[in-house]
């Protein structure tokens, strides 16, 4: 679907498969059943007009109505054509151009004219060569107040052609059989799009969906990282103002994670990193203790399947610690279903609204079907996620 020129569900727009292109290979499978519709909708509407040109022909003798009845139906037909690739490039949400229905309307009234200069039976054959012009195209307007207004129609001309109740009948019942089947096949043909739309928008969806994972992993790794990098520059700092002989080991240290956080980056540009629990409770154990932190971690018991959601928390909750608070110390435990977080930093950070990573870890949670909880009290904040537990 790359080559259409719009991606919009707007039903009003130009339809996105335009006939003149007839290339049946290159197109996909819902572009051929709006072609095979719309093309079959073409010439079965030619070959009505045609089929009931040739019966009003075939009832007249005279040579000067001969020309005048093969004139008619020839603009009867153009305008009905026309119309109807008006309303067929519209799904039948606007009204054909004023070209068209000009042209229609005056070949009808040069018909109704001729009607009645003709016998009853070639008259009706005109009439209903009118009606067919006319059903073709109203069928595929979506206000059905026209259906009922040419249906109408087609009952005071049938009985003004005819005089007789059968005709009339049969006028009005090829009316409404016309119209049902152009509307049907338009409904088809929009159905058919919109499918075709949903798709794409489905597709769309996917790829944000996946941009936001990354965008959430991405924020997850290198957030850390560079958390750890900044915590252990600053004491490789205050062991170079000391002359700490320390400070070659820190500095040793950031270039270490620094080249974890490369590696770390890479693997999130080829495929999505997986998170390790022990891993991450094992780095933050480091990380926390690195920046002078007691931390205290304990989550025996915890369910598989729920490992990888639980080191996303940690890793985003130690990234926060880091960042905005003066915690000196940190639990992590797991106790009947809860995975507690909580350290006495909070100050009054803990009072501004969530970012976006615990938003994105309530989503996560809930994803799991589990939640999320943040509450503080004084100096310390809690994240509790609650797990559903192993069956």
């Amino acid at each position: 679907m790359s080559d259409q020129p719009e991606k919009s569900g707007r039903m009003d727009a130009v339809p996105s498969f335009p006939l003149p292109q007839l290339r049946w290979a290159s197109r996909s499978p819902a572009e051929r059943v709006w072609l095979y519709t719309a093309v079959s909708l073409y010439l079965v509407y030619l070959f009505f007009m045609v089929l009931l040109g040739l019966v009003v022909v075939g009832t007249l003798r005279s040579d000067a109505d001969l020309a005048i009845a093969i004139g008619l139906a020839l603009a009867l037909s153009a305008g009905g054509l026309w119309s109807l690739d008006d309303l067929m490039r519209t799904s039948g949400r606007a009204w054909p151009r004023l070209p068209a229905l000009i042209l229609l309307a005056v070949a009808t009234l040069a018909a109704g004219a001729f009607v009645a200069t003709l016998p009853r039976d070639p008259a009706f054959n005109m009439v209903m060569l009118v009606v067919c012009a006319w059903s073709w195209w109203v069928g595929a307007v979506a206000d059905r107040r026209a259906w009922w207004a040419l249906a109408s129609a087609s009952a005071a001309l049938g009985w003004w052609a005819s005089q007789q109740a059968d005709r009339t009948a049969y006028a009005v019942g090829v009316s409404m059989f016309l119209m049902f089947t152009v509307s049907s096949s338009v409904w088809l043909m929009n159905l058919v799009r919109e499918l075709e739309d949903a798709r794409a928008t489905a597709a769309a969806l996917a790829v944000a969906e996946e941009r936001l994972r990354f965008s959430r992993d991405v924020h997850d790794v290198m957030g850390r990282r560079l958390s750890e990098i900044a915590v252990q520059a600053e004491l490789a700092t205050a062991y170079v103002t000391r002359g700490d002989q320390r400070a070659a080991s820190s500095i040793a240290d950031v270039r270490a994670t620094a080249h974890a956080a490369l590696r770390e980056a890479r693997e999130l540009a080829r495929g999505y990193r997986p998170v390790d629990l022990a891993q991450e409770l094992q780095g933050a154990r480091a990380l926390l203790q690195s920046a002078g932190i007691t931390t205290d971690v304990d989550v025996v018991g915890m369910p598989k399947q729920w490992a990888e959601p639980a080191a996303r928390v940690v890793r985003e909750c130690v990234t926060n610690v880091l960042r905005h608070s003066r915690a000196g110390w940190v639990r992590i435990a797991y106790a009947d279903g809860v995975l507690t977080i909580e350290n006495d930093g909070a100050g009054t950070a803990a009072r501004k609204p969530s970012g976006s990573g615990l938003r994105a870890l309530r989503d996560l949670a809930i994803e799991h079907g589990g939640t999320l909880e943040t509450t503080h009290d004084g100096d310390t904040f809690t994240v509790k996620l609650l797990v559903e537990e192993a069956r």
